[in-house]
């Protein structure tokens, strides 16, 4: 037997996301998605983001990625025939505070079609890099006063695991809405994609 048929390659630390993430990255944050001009409802999204054991990260970086409010997306493979305002990213990325923090300034994004061309409930995407993780996880984020109900993506989750990609509003702050991680544990872990 060869000495190749006896070797096992297990995961190392240099094959984990993070957790030097601030290293070089810095110039890559963007939290502003919408500048001057751009139509839609202005929003914030601020919350944290948590290890299975419910500890803050610190090292970690959350991005997302978004249609505008006449739901298309700063993208030239979005070709479609909708408003599209050049001030408009669609796309930030942070990384978290000290306490696991991130906080992003936006607009409510409108409503896109799914593969088979039915509309989804306004989300954002986000995708989320942080140690110990092989590869970045991907959720969404929904609005609690959307209809989710012919959303074919959230038909696909639980009824009882629909809360955790539900950003809650802020009491006394218009337009702001708290969305925390938690990427693993209980029963509130968030709910995350395969793609």
């Amino acid at each position: 037997m060869s000495a190749e048929k006896n070797l096992r390659l297990g995961a190392t630390p240099s094959q984990t996301v993070g957790p030097y993430l601030h290293i070089g990255l810095d110039w890559l944050t963007t939290t502003e998605l919408a500048g001057p001009g751009v139509a839609g409802e202005r929003i914030v999204i601020q919350g944290r983001l948590f290890d299975a054991d419910r500890a803050p990260i610190p090292d970690g970086v959350i991005e997302i990625w978004q249609a505008n409010s006449h739901g298309r997306y700063a993208h030239p493979d979005d070709d479609r025939a909708l408003p599209l305002e050049s001030t408009f990213v669609g796309f930030g990325r942070t990384p978290t505070g000290g306490n696991g923090e991130f906080r992003f300034s936006t607009i409510k994004p409108g409503r896109v079609p799914a593969v088979n061309e039915q509309p989804q409930a306004p989300h954002i995407m986000v995708n989320v890099f942080a140690r110990g993780l092989l590869r970045q996880a991907v959720t969404r984020i929904y609005f609690p006063e959307d209809d989710h109900a012919l959303d074919p993506v959230m038909a696909m989750v639980p009824a009882n695991r629909r809360m955790t990609l539900i950003a809650q509003p802020v009491a006394g702050q218009a337009g702001v809405f708290e969305w925390n991680i938690l990427l693993g544990g209980d029963q509130n872990e968030t709910v995350f994609f395969d793609v």
